[in-house]
């Protein structure tokens, strides 16, 4: 049995976009879809990234994702815009639309992007993070691309884990404060993850159909996963879906294809990008301060007994970025036999190891 193993990101920025190219994307967009799964890896948010490489080329494959759409705008005021991604990568539509309400926030203070016709687009905190490093603040909702919770109280799953991103800019001394959250207790992306390293899910995520805690990542068919907050939970999945999808002309409800099963049918997910310039409240060297000031606050704060640390939201997955920049991105004995048979099939050279195994 293979041992897991640590790359380079580089390196695996590289391997994924070599693959993409193979299957026709035009290099430019080979290599920026290769960034952003690369990038989800670096951060830890390893349900997102290369564990999806080979899903997508699948999809490619049987004709369910265009490797050359036409991503445009078709519907445009001063602050707002629709973004159709002609069935193009959705990790493409969304930079598209990211760079568009950013764009429109410089002007008009405030800006909303939606999109149809998207696919899947990686970890949500990298899309907002992008605007936040452009001192920008960033929201951003989408439909996720399979229904795995019913409504609250309900058995058929007409909802997905659809998250909830939002990111600030850098204080003086603090980095970006970064919230990604699925509207589920865990996104089925981690429950794939937890199925290709061979672990079982902790009771919470997901109960079968009797009710019972379901644990078996293999068995996550026979179930669904909870909402965050109970029925609470299950009115943010519904109120993201309806903005980013149903706003959008894009699939909710039981139009979402599951793209784990079906590689076919096009998915027309939906996503819905927010810019704000701090400038239309104040001076962001002053916004800058608050950051820094309430952060400080937050971290020196009484602990409850066993708490060695207060984190913020995203300080975990910066800490992870260092460490794996210069350690290499781990990869699972699963993942490392995934992307090696990915190479044999392509006929490239595989991932290269940083020597050292996981």
């Amino acid at each position: 049995m293979k041992a897991g193993r640590r790359v380079d990101v580089i390196e695996l920025e590289k391997f994924i976009a070599n693959a993409f190219r193979l299957k026709g994307l035009p290099d430019q967009d080979a290599i920026d879809v290769a960034r952003i799964m690369s990038q989800a890896d670096l951060q830890g948010s390893d349900g997102h990234g290369v564990i999806r490489l080979g899903q997508y080329l699948k999809r490619i494959d049987a004709g369910g994702i265009s490797v050359r759409p036409d991503i445009k705008v078709v519907s445009e005021k001063a602050s707002t815009a629709l973004v159709d991604g002609g069935n193009g990568m959705g990790h493409l539509v969304v930079s598209k639309a990211v760079s568009l309400a950013a764009e429109k926030a410089r002007k008009t203070g405030i800006s909303w992007v939606g999109t149809r016709m998207s696919n899947h687009a990686g970890p949500a905190s990298l899309h907002v993070r992008a605007l936040a490093q452009q001192d920008l603040i960033g929201i951003y909702y989408a439909v996720g691309n399979a229904n795995h919770l019913p409504p609250w109280g309900g058995m058929k799953m007409l909802l997905s884990t659809n998250p909830i991103a939002m990111a600030f800019p850098k204080g003086h001394k603090e980095d970006h404060i970064v919230l990604d959250m699925a509207t589920t207790v865990a996104a089925y992306g981690k429950v794939k993850a937890k199925a290709r390293s061979g672990e079982l899910m902790p009771e919470g995520w997901m109960i079968d159909r009797a009710g019972n805690p379901l644990l078996d990542p293999n068995r996550a068919d026979e179930g669904f996963l909870l909402p965050i907050g109970g029925h609470k939970g299950y009115g943010l999945a519904l109120l993201v879906g309806m903005l980013a999808g149903s706003l959008n002309g894009a699939s909710m409800g039981s139009e979402v294809i599951d793209f784990n099963s079906d590689s076919e049918t096009v998915t027309n997910t939906g996503q819905a990008v927010c810019a704000i310039d701090p400038n239309a409240f104040g001076e962001i060297d002053d916004l800058r301060a608050r950051i820094d000031k309430l952060a400080s606050e937050l971290r020196s704060s009484e602990r409850l007994p066993g708490v060695d640390r207060i984190w913020l939201p995203g300080e975990q997955g910066n800490l992870r970025r260092r460490e794996n920049l210069s350690k290499g991105i781990p990869l699972s004995a699963g993942i490392v036999s995934e992307v090696d048979r990915i190479a044999q099939d392509l006929g490239i050279t595989p991932l290269p190891s940083m020597g050292q195994s996981c």
